[in-house]
């Protein structure tokens, strides 16, 4: 009965439909005089969501300025220039239009602006303030438009690391399917198994309560769901429906994590990221197959075991399917040598995500999760 002592909190007002940010504009109007806009260089301007939001601002008599150079997997020196920015201009708010790499950006750069701290201790620094944050996300994928973390590159540590603070998690959400029209199919593939990735290890955490566990299922649902779509034709993966559908599961997703974790897919797939620039969902992708087939090998019969609940989520017979599924998904694969998984095996076993899983696992079993997946 130790799963029901749990706490629940989701300080995020979320708002979902077309043209909400226009339509709730007034939420806006509460957050002071000026905003800081922190996008990437191009796919906010192309989709539509920067000109609604400057719609927005303008109509609400506000002021705004733009910091539109956050690339994907944000270093620290981008974040520390934002934060500049947005002292500089005196700035009241913060407002990230993208995936995750705006939405994580505009988070630390939130926090820095009235909290600064040298950049050679931005990971180990406490954050306990912050400008107010909204997010407007623009894939379906990371939910960090509902979460406490902004993951960023750690050239130091050769990995991606979180900052987090309760302080980082966004005041306001807007969810706005639109804006995801026209994006490629590997990219909506990798974002969506990027959600996937987030509801499977929430389900698999030591820190899954019956809360999470709600969400993380009905998240894992409505993704499997879109499989079918994902693995057509654009006429079936560009259709509203599935982007709406797609778009509420990332965020389901995000609400899982922000209480439970995540485990050691991420921090395998880190390592993916950083050493071969493979897209973070791309990469958890490539692992969870393999990882599944460990957990599953691994679960005690003495344990309520997950995965058939995990596979029953997803209408789906065995693991064998689903790695089947995104197999399909995925295509051809990216290879590493034994040296590499060695390394890589090395590094993932030694965070704190590894330590998070419900079935502990040993940097052989991680080792041997890369070889199977990528060797």
């Amino acid at each position: 009965m130790k799963r029901y002592d749990s706490v629940f909190h989701l300080p995020t007002k979320v708002i979902m439909g077309d043209n909400c940010i226009f339509e709730h504009r007034s939420l806006l109007k509460e957050l002071g005089d000026k905003a800081l806009i922190v996008t990437g260089k191009r796919s906010a301007k192309a989709n539509g969501s920067y000109r609604d939001l400057v719609k927005a601002l303008e109509a609400n008599g506000q002021a705004y300025c733009l910091y539109d150079q956050v690339m994907s997997n944000p270093t620290v020196d981008c974040v520390f220039e934002a934060a500049a920015l947005a002292r500089q201009e005196r700035c009241d708010w913060v407002i990230a239009i993208g995936g995750g790499s705006p939405m994580d950006a505009a988070k630390a750069a939130a926090a820095l602006a009235v909290q600064p701290v040298p950049q050679a201790s931005l990971f180990s620094s406490v954050f306990s303030q912050a400008l107010p944050i909204v997010a407007v996300p623009t894939t379906a994928g990371t939910g960090a438009e509902v979460t406490p973390n902004a993951v960023l590159t750690n050239d130091a540590a050769q990995t991606k690391t979180s900052v987090a603070a309760p302080v980082l998690v966004p005041r306001l959400a807007f969810l706005d399917a639109r804006y995801m029209q026209g994006l490629p199919q590997s990219i909506t593939i990798n974002t969506a198994i990027d959600a996937l990735s987030h509801g499977i290890e929430g389900l698999l955490s030591v820190r899954a309560s019956p809360w999470s566990d709600v969400l993380a299922k009905a998240s894992i649902g409505a993704i499997a769901d879109c499989f079918p779509a994902l693995e057509g034709a654009a006429a079936e993966w560009n259709q509203s429906q599935v982007r709406q559908k797609l778009l509420w599961a990332a965020t389901l997703g995000g609400m899982v994590i922000a209480h439970t974790g995540t485990i050691a897919v991420h921090a395998m797939g880190y390592m993916l990221t950083y050493f071969k620039d493979i897209d973070h969902g791309r990469a958890n992708g490539l692992l969870l197959g393999r990882y599944l087939q460990l957990v599953q090998a691994k679960e005690r019969a003495e344990d309520p075991p997950r995965i058939p609940e995990l596979l029953l989520a997803m209408h789906i017979p065995n693991v064998e399917t689903f790695t089947g599924i995104l197999d399909r998904l995925l295509g051809k694969r990216e290879r590493c040598n034994a040296t590499e998984l060695a390394y890589y095996a090395d590094r993932a076993i030694t965070a704190k995500n590894s330590a998070n899983g419900l079935i502990p696992v040993t940097r052989e079993e991680l080792l041997e999760v890369f070889s199977t997946s990528l060797g």
